[in-house]
Parts: C-alpha cells; sequence; structure tokens
C-alpha cells in the first residue's frame, strides 16, 4: 500500500512539480495510475493546449478514479501556484467565479494531479470572454446507434459546413459521438453563435431528416442530435486529446475527415494516443490558421426563420429568450407527444440501471416492446455532483401493456440535485407529485 504523503517529481517547462499519490488508480481496468494521466498530458501538450490553452476550463475532478464519485469545480483553487493564470467569468445564473486558464504543459501537469482527467474549456479566449471563437457542432448519437450512421451524419455536417463556408475540424468525443469545431472571428454574440448553431443542426436534419435531428426534448430525438445549445454561454465540452472517464480510458481524438471513415472511437486510449501524437502530431495544428465568417450562416437563420423556424428551447437555467418557444417537454403538454414514466433517480447510474432492470422483470410484457432509443438515461447535474435519472417511452407498447407510474425505483438523489440535464447547469427542483417527465 503506498504511502498517502508519496510523491513522484516532473520537471515541466521549467517548474518541479509534486504528483501526489502518483499510484493512485484512475482507471482501474487498464490500471492507469494519475502519475500516468500526468504523463498523457505532458506528452500530448501541444496539441491539448490548442483546445484548452489561454481559455477558461472547469475542473472535473475523479480524486477516487472513474467508478468513484467526481465533481465540477468551477472556482479555482485558492492553494494554487502563483503562475497557474485565473480569469473571472460571469455565467447566466448571476454567479461568478475565477477559472483555471491553461497556459503550458505544467498546467495542464498540475491540474491531473488534481484528478482532473477532462479539459472541459469555454469556447472563448480569455482576453475576450464576450465573444466566441469556436462554433462547436456535437453529434451526440441516442442510444442504439451506431458509428456508422454517426459516419453518415459526419459526412453531411462536412458538405453543410462546406457549403455554408465554414472549415470543420473533426474529433472523436472520446465517448460515443464526434464534435467538429468551426474557428470563428471574434466579432459575433454568444447568442448568435448559439443561433448559427442551431441553424446548421436544422439545415443538416433537413439533408439527412431520417439520419439527423435537431429535436431538443430527447423523447422527440431520433438518430443523432445536434446539440446546438452546446454554443449557449456558460457550455463546456471536451476538448482535444481530453481524457474521458471510460473504462478503457479513451481520449477526444482529432481527425481528419477521411479518418472518420476508417476510425472506431476505442482505437483512441490514453495508452495509444501519445504514439499517435509523436508519430503525426496535431491534426488540428491548421486550426487557428481558419478563422471564418458565420455571416452566411446567420443568413441562412434568417431564412428558416421566415420558412416558421424561429427559436428553440433553450437549457432549462437560462431565463426565457424572446422568441423562445413555450419551454414544456412534449409529455407535459396537455396532449402528450409521447407516453413517457420515469422509473427511478439515483446517484449512481448503476443503481438507476438496476432499477430499470427491476422495472423490466415486473413489466416483462411492456419492456420487450421498447427499442433502445425508448430508454431515456438522463444526466442530471446539481451545483457539484450529477445522478442519473431513467425515463421510459412507451410509444411502441400497446397501450392495453402500458404500465401505470409507479413510486421510483430507486428515489435516491444527492441535496444539491436539480432538474436539469448534467450539460444544463439546473437549479431547479421539480415536485416529486408531478406528472414525470
Amino acid at each position: 500500500m503506498p504511502s498517502p504523503t508519496e510523491q513522484e517529481l516532473l520537471t515541466v517547462a521549467g517548474r518541479e512539480l509534486a504528483i501526489s499519490n502518483p499510484r493512485k488508480v484512475l482507471f482501474p481496468k487498464p490500471g492507469h495510475t494519475k502519475l500516468d494521466l500526468a504523463r498523457y498530458y505532458l506528452a500530448v501538450s501541444e496539441g491539448a493546449l490548442r483546445g484548452a490553452g489561454g481559455r477558461p476550463n472547469v475542473l472535473v475532478r475523479y480524486p477516487n478514479g472513474i467508478d468513484g464519485e467526481f465533481f465540477y469545480q468551477k472556482r479555482a483553487p485558492t492553494s494554487r501556484p502563483s503562475w497557474v493564470d485565473v480569469v473571472a467569468l460571469r455565467f447566466p445564473s448571476g454567479r461568478s467565479a475565477e477559472e483555471v486558464v491553461p497556459r503550458d504543459a505544467a498546467a495542464l501537469v498540475w491540474m491531473a494531479n488534481l484528478a482532473c482527467l477532462e479539459l472541459h474549456p469555454h469556447p472563448v479566449r480569455a482576453d475576450d470572454l464576450d465573444h466566441p471563437d469556436e462554433l462547436r457542432v456535437d453529434l451526440d448519437p441516442v442510444p442504439g446507434v451506431t458509428w456508422a450512421q454517426i459516419r453518415d451524419v459526419a459526412r453531411v455536417v462536412r458538405a453543410t459546413l462546406e457549403d455554408l463556408s465554414l472549415v470543420g475540424w473533426p474529433k472523436t468525443s472520446g465517448s460515443r459521438g464526434v464534435h467538429v469545431y468551426v474557428r470563428i472571428e471574434r466579432r459575433w454574440t454568444f447568442d448568435e453563435v448559439r443561433r448559427a448553431a442551431l441553424a446548421v443542426a436544422r439545415e443538416v436534419e433537413r439533408r439527412a431528416p431520417g439520419l439527423a435531428t435537431s429535436k431538443w426534448w430527447k423523447e422527440e430525438r431520433h438518430g443523432v442530435f445536434l446539440d446546438y445549445n452546446q454554443n449557449a454561454k456558460d457550455r463546456t465540452i471536451a476538448s482535444a486529446y481530453s481524457v474521458r472517464p471510460t473504462p478503457d480510458a479513451r481520449v477526444s481524438a482529432p481527425l481528419t475527415w477521411d479518418e472518420i471513415d476508417v476510425c472506431e472511437p476505442a482505437d483512441f486510449t490514453l495508452a495509444t494516443m501519445p504514439s499517435r501524437f509523436a508519430e503525426i502530431g496535431d491534426r488540428h495544428a491548421a486550426i487557428d490558421e481558419h478563422p471564418c465568417s458565420i455571416a452566411r450562416v446567420l443568413e441562412l437563420s434568417a431564412e428558416q426563420e421566415r420558412e416558421g423556424l424561429g427559436d428553440a428551447p433553450w437549457p432549462p437555467n437560462y431565463k426565457k429568450q424572446p422568441g423562445e418557444p413555450a419551454r414544456v417537454q412534449p409529455s407535459r403538454r396537455r396532449v402528450p407527444k409521447h407516453p413517457l414514466i420515469e422509473i427511478g433517480r439515483a446517484q449512481k447510474k448503476e443503481a438507476a440501471l438496476a432499477g430499470l432492470e427491476r422495472w423490466k422483470t415486473r413489466h416483462p410484457d411492456a419492456a420487450a416492446h421498447l427499442a433502445p432509443a425508448d430508454v431515456l438515461v438522463d444526466a442530471m447535474r446539481g451545483r457539484f455532483h450529477t445522478w442519473t435519472r431513467i425515463r421510459v417511452n412507451l410509444q411502441h407498447v400497446p397501450a392495453a401493456l402500458r404500465p401505470d407510474q409507479e413510486a421510483l425505483d430507486p428515489d435516491d438523489t444527492p441535496d444539491d440535485w436539480s432538474g436539469g440535464d448534467a450539460r444544463d447547469g439546473a437549479r431547479r427542483r421539480p415536485s416529486r407529485a408531478r406528472t414525470p417527465s
């Protein structure tokens, strides 16, 4: 058993950093330790800084590894070294915080020592927090969607961006999806960039209606969801070279467009990426050389609005926006579009899924009619922790076989839980006496 005071000293960018508890296992299956994480970010630091450097970052910390509790930390630790830069951000909630701005490899290693697996930068530079320099296209597959279908949607995204005079830089998300980044001129506000992302999502959906969707509510989605709200202010996603909390320690891998057709997300891990980086360098090395204008995309947005497509729902922690449609989930409307029931809520995803299996055992005839996308597993977020909600869409279950809403099983959530998706940052706690959404 290693001593809790054990340290490993690394010299990085002329600075000596102590990695505390270096043999702490963060990924049990491959056995990767905290020291392995620090050495990984050192090996890919040039590319990682191109994605997350010079930007405020949310710290996503896994002090007990991927199987333990993790938490989001927006405020930079007060005990940080003097050379770790910070910048003050103000959020839609009205709160503000000083967030870490990594500027060199030493800062990345310091973050790794905090067990920050992921890099979660905002789409702005620290010297201009009001004008994003990135438009982010997030391809988020619903359950049951294969990598082949994601590839098909990525091809449509590529063609759409090219037709709009935008240069897209694709990467794996490090999980199941794909992210495409577009460097843009720092001329537009967050609201304008989000509106442009919504226009792109709708255009992709128009070109491939059977494969892609821009529908915000999970119960209305199919195929690959293009999450336009990832461009709203205060939203962050894992950047290039970010390690992800998967059993095989996958990383978000920058790609060429052609590589999407021949790779698999599992090809890129904490163990394999350093050698790829050493051999071919950063696939996104030229991203900053191609800042684009979104003026043409905003013209497309105006055309869509004239055709009846106005704004789309915002995340629930944002105030109601002018022109935004009613922020009411379809299942809560007077005539629900889909028959949803809620199964359970739990601090651990595994516990919530176990509750789902108990529900299926109680209702085998209904469970037999469920498609993969009918099971809605929502990662919910409080101020510091996440929890899991599971709902079931009974749209494919014959009416005579549809179970009624039952008491939640399990019914366990953190004290700081909210009613919003993990990417929302919502703070609301809806009454449990209401019809489940």
